[in-house]
């Protein structure tokens, strides 16, 4: 069988990459490995997560806020079997929807591990050998958990986001290694069902790629929830004695510390997946993180082949994956499709959620650009103290001569949701002052971004 284009892995990159394609009229195959599409996202990562949070935090507003909104309950007990299995229906749905589509878009699917043979022959290992030919491929294979080579993964005490997802028991006590994304959300989930959760992280702050503000706010309102905080703090070793973990450390002013728990939750990034792909024996080049090198138009250094999503360069986002995938295959094409780095938010899906797009303060600062920065608290929101959410806030930054916005970065209710305005404002170079000219609903948490945007053209939020 001959393919105009062949898509190594389903992930969010891979089987939007087919489907774009195949809506240009294209013949596409799809290589998936699992049983299952939709990659790490769907499967183990994005999907199963915020199941997980919103089952955790519906417990945790139960215990600790109904009462606040005169709602008398008795204290809701946990089936966490339950909640594991509406996390694994809300998973199998995703993925039955993603079989779906590539029904719809006349998408042919092979399951088993495709390997380069040359740069139009794949070789696909299943439950039966197969061959294809194709004139261009995408490899889309996705990441890996990133180890500590000192450290021996069971998978059973010391577990990475895989097994945190499905465990049979909410820990008594979580060491989460690694204070970023995924360590903080998955720490939120069983913080809320009881456990107590310490964290360890070798930065100086939360969320280290985010804007600094936003990192120390969060700490703030963890710390309410009972987190226990290391900064700049060294793991040493992490070693399983019966049913407890064991972690060594060194502290930031070089103190050994020792912190006993029943799980050990390491996450401290992922590490690109192209494991027995072959590329680099057909001449593909990789750099040394182990990414594969791409050039503007995600082209590979062999004729035909792309990259995109976690195997390549930025940002290890689903979202950012996807962008890539339909530019792609617009681009094979023959369209002049673009994607702008700079404006592809990240996201903490924490509660409150933190969101961030465009420059941090710390950048501006290291690059010496003029800039002015207007923040407003949702303490100050009449929308977020209706719902009890009045942690957090919205900053926007804005350069200093043109006015135009360079960052936004909020930690609060939804801010998932609403950064969204944000990148639209960016990709159409909107300045502080066009935003707060704009009608925004009330009430909303989105006025935040308002009076924030106020607050950046000259210090003058109506609400603050």
């Amino acid at each position: 069988m001959t393919y105009d284009l062949t898509v190594i892995g389903s992930g969010p990159g891979g089987y939007i990459a087919a489907i774009r394609a195949a809506q240009l009229g294209m013949k596409v195959a799809l290589i998936e490995k699992y049983s299952t599409l939709g990659g790490t996202c769907l499967n183990v990562g994005c999907i199963p997560s915020k199941a997980l949070l919103d089952s955790s935090e519906l417990y945790h507003q139960a215990v600790h806020r109904f009462a606040d909104h005169g709602l008398e309950v008795e204290t809701p007990k946990i089936d966490f079997g339950k909640m594991i299995a509406r996390k694994g229906e809300v998973v199998k749905q995703t993925t039955d929807g993603i079989a779906f589509l590539m029904k719809k878009n006349k998408i042919d699917v092979y399951e088993g591990f495709g390997s380069f043979v040359d740069k139009n022959t794949i070789k696909i290992d299943g439950e039966e050998s197969k061959v294809i030919n194709t004139q261009k491929t995408v490899i889309a294979t996705g990441s890996k958990p990133t180890m500590l080579p000192f450290i021996e993964f069971d998978k059973k005490r010391v577990i990475t986001s895989t097994e945190a997802l499905k465990l049979e028991e909410i820990p008594k006590h979580l060491i989460v290694i690694g204070g970023g994304v995924i360590g903080l959300e998955l720490g939120s989930v069983y913080a809320r069902l009881g456990a107590e959760v310490t964290v360890v992280e070798y930065a100086d702050s939360l969320i280290p790629t985010m804007d600094v503000s936003l990192g120390k706010e969060m700490q703030k309102v963890l710390k309410k929830e009972g987190f226990k905080f290391n900064l700049k703090t060294k793991v040493e070793s992490v070693k399983v004695e019966g049913e407890e973990v064991v972690v060594k450390a060194t502290d930031k002013k070089g103190k050994e510390i020792e912190i006993k728990g029943d799980y050990c939750l390491v996450s401290i990034g992922r590490r690109p997946y192209t494991d027995k792909l072959n590329f680099e024996e057909i001449g593909g080049k990789m750099d040394e993180r182990g990414r594969i090198d791409v050039n503007e138009h995600l082209q590979t250094s062999v004729e035909g082949i792309y990259a995109i999503g976690d195997v390549v360069k930025g940002a290890m986002l689903a979202h950012k994956a996807e962008e890539e995938g339909v530019y792609v295959a617009e681009h094979i094409n023959g369209e002049k499709p673009h994607i702008n780095y700079k404006l592809i938010p990240g996201v903490v899906y924490t509660w409150p959620e933190v969101a961030s797009v465009g420059y941090t303060e710390q950048e501006l600062k290291e690059s010496k650009r003029a800039y002015k920065a207007g923040s407003f608290p949702f303490r100050a929101s009449g929308r977020a103290r209706a719902s009890m959410d009045i942690d957090g806030l919205v900053k926007v930054l804005a350069d200093k001569e043109t006015d135009e916005i360079l960052g936004m970065h909020i930690i609060g209710p939804r801010a998932a949701d609403m950064i969204s305005e944000g990148v639209v404002a960016m990709e159409y170079r909107a300045s502080a002052e066009d935003i707060s000219r704009m009608s925004h609903a009330h009430p909303t948490y989105s006025e935040a971004i308002k009076e924030a945007c106020l607050a950046a053209t000259g210090d003058r939020a109506l609400n603050m």
